[in-house]
């Protein structure tokens, strides 16, 4: 089941922060999909990590945030590598940029994984996606993975931006982990009967 609260980007904007009242609509959320009859749950927005950390809490199901298992993807790709590990990351929505990288550098210390995260935003991609402009989106995501052709791999960091997997592989020789497909790989092992 696919439950959608459109609004809470535009609220974080306006906000600033994740505030107290964004972080119970998470848990509200996550509530109504237990209710549901959900034996898992994957939230999509990059920005509220903290506020779905909560959720997980309240709940006790497995409740992933949106990219903590490309995280461990990526990380598990670059313990195979010798020499300097990179690991690029490529967003289109700049405000999930900070806490993102957040998460991604708590995940390398708790492993003590020697990675060194770049970063590049599209900021002008989501707003052309939203729009219509699907080919304008996937130009500025691509144009932002060349600028990281120096990394090991590279992440894309919103759902949306998962079209673009092949384009930007292709372009850059790189592999490419997105948010979507490394969730459900996960949430496909964890929800397995024992």
């Amino acid at each position: 089941m696919n439950l959608l609260d459109d609004s809470l980007s535009p609220d974080l904007a306006e906000a600033g922060a994740i505030t107290e009242p964004l972080v119970q609509r998470f848990v509200r959320l996550a509530h109504y999909a237990q209710d549901q009859g959900a034996r898992g749950i994957l939230f999509t927005c990059s920005a509220f990590g903290p506020a779905i950390e909560v959720a997980r809490q309240s709940v006790g199901l497995p409740t992933l945030k949106p990219n903590e298992a490309m995280f461990d993807e990526a990380l598990a790709w670059c313990a195979q590598l010798g020499g300097p590990r990179r690991v690029g990351l490529i967003t289109t929505f700049a405000p999930a940029e900070q806490p993102m990288r957040e998460e991604f550098e708590a995940v390398a210390k708790a492993r003590s994984a020697p990675v060194q995260l770049l970063s590049a935003c599209a900021p002008d991609a989501l707003p052309a996606l939203n729009t219509g402009d699907a080919q304008r989106h996937d130009a500025l995501v691509l144009e932002q993975a060349r600028t990281l052709a120096g990394c090991n791999v590279l992440l894309l960091g919103q759902f949306s931006m998962a079209r673009t997997q092949q384009l930007v592989a292709d372009a850059t020789g790189l592999p490419v982990l997105t948010s979507p497909d490394s969730a459900v790989r996960r949430l496909q092992r964890l929800l397995q009967p024992a």
